[in-house]
């Protein structure tokens, strides 16, 4: 006979970004829009970071590592992305890695934005902000120059500097819901 063992499960510690969003920016976005029901207030739907390795295609070394450092940012294995087409031109052949993302959702989502804005951007030298450009549909991408700007990435184990995309995907309708949805949860827009 088989005991069933009584365990406290443990509560899940809310992510300060997500209690920030449901506490404060919700109103504050109703508020500003009107809008009638909760569900209509846009929310971030996903992060995915995208760096394109082409230039460290043939050595599987250097790619390994351009890989195993964007892991280490997001916190989740990244996808390797292969080319769809052959390119004479720049020596690529259909298949050949080219690069690699990572989707984060949930949690991680929140965590990594968090780190961004309050940690990585920071360290950027002559800050003054990010650019408002955002692509017509509430949807907002960010160029990141160097990963060096973020604490996890040892400077004296980093290959060479490479930069990657990081982009905001959320359900607004317009890019001023947008905006101001990134405005609230602390993005740092150029006055």
């Amino acid at each position: 006979m088989a005991t069933k063992k009584t365990e406290t499960a443990a509560k899940p510690v809310e992510c300060r970004l997500r209690k920030l969003y449901k506490e404060t920016v919700v109103p504050q976005l109703i508020k500003e829009f009107g809008y009638t029901n909760v569900n209509e207030v846009p929310r971030l739907e996903k992060i995915v970071l995208n760096a394109g390795l082409g230039d460290v295609k043939d050595n599987a070394k250097s790619f390994q590592l351009a890989v195993e450092e964007l892991k280490i940012i997001s916190g989740q294995k990244p996808l390797v992305t292969n080319s769809k087409l052959s390119v004479a031109n720049f020596k690529v052949r259909k298949g050949m890695a080219v690069g690699a993302k990572v989707t984060l959702r949930g949690e991680r989502m929140y965590s990594f934005f968090d780190k961004l804005v309050s940690i990585a951007l920071p360290r950027v030298r002559d800050f003054r902000g990010v650019n408002t450009n955002l692509d017509g549909r509430g949807n907002y991408t960010l160029g990141i120059r160097e990963q060096l700007i973020f604490p996890e990435i040892v400077y004296d184990q980093v290959e060479k500097t490479r930069g990657f995309d990081v982009t905001f995907v959320t359900t607004a309708k317009t890019d001023a819901e947008g905006k101001a949805l990134l405005k609230y949860l602390g993005m740092p827009f150029r006055a």
